[in-house]
């Protein structure tokens, strides 16, 4: 593998945290790229130009079929991959969110989406940045 150059960036990413009245977690699973198979919160990159909320309402729309209305910071952490130096690196921001609207379904690169109740969360194998999340949960 080439190094990257020594100028090289974190690139910004987001997660969508929606909790519903029944107590339950909106989590994706990864269908392609890193964490393939693995289950997280709609998220993704922030594209040039894009505000990181307006990154976040694109990502739940395109993964989950959801329209959302972003709240305040749920979380704010990175993800650093393996070696020196490291394959990626992201800056994360995760929101708080409300539905409201859409039709829900898997889509653009997830390959499942589920409504998961906190307590059964620990089931499911997730990208190692949840586990940080689920302290907050």
């Amino acid at each position: 593998m080439t190094p990257h150059p020594p100028d090289r960036t974190p690139i910004p990413g987001v997660g969508v945290v929606i909790v519903d009245d029944r107590k339950r977690l909106l989590m994706v699973q990864r269908g392609q790229g890193a964490g393939f198979g693995l289950w997280a919160v709609p998220g993704g990159k922030v594209r040039w130009g894009e505000t990181w909320e307006e990154a976040a309402q694109r990502e739940a729309r395109e993964e989950t079929g959801l329209e959302v209305e972003i709240g305040g910071v749920a979380w704010v952490g990175e993800a650093v991959g393996p070696g020196q130096p490291p394959a990626w690196h992201f800056a994360l921001v995760d929101y708080w969110a409300e539905v409201v609207g859409g039709e829900l379904r898997a889509g653009d690169d997830a390959a499942d989406v589920e409504w998961v109740p906190l307590d059964q969360i620990a089931d499911y194998p997730m990208v190692s940045t949840m586990c940080s999340l689920l302290e907050i949960l």
